[in-house]
């Protein structure tokens, strides 16, 4: 998945963590990523995958690549998930 995030941000002229941004923003208009960052140079760079246009076959190529991927397990460790109340 990082080295397809790559060949994308390369032929966009952008960072890989902007192609999976600009991703999530093309997928759905309500999904709202929120990445998270100390450094304001990966702020605005975080900021530029909201300028990004990808086009249908993009979506498609890191979707396709997306639904390879096997994801399990829970998303925090067993005690942070005590600390959630979930």
């Amino acid at each position: 998945m990082v080295e397809l995030l790559k060949r994308v941000a390369d032929r966009k002229n952008a960072t890989p963590a902007q192609i999976a941004l600009a991703w999530l923003l093309a997928r759905k208009p309500w999904i709202v990523p929120i990445p998270g960052t100390t450094k304001l140079h990966r702020l605005e760079e975080n900021i530029g995958a909201a300028s990004l246009q990808l086009t249908k076959d993009d979506v498609r190529e890191i979707d396709d690549a997306a639904s390879k991927i096997d994801v399990s397990g829970e998303r925090l460790p067993e005690d942070a998930l005590g600390l959630t109340n979930r």
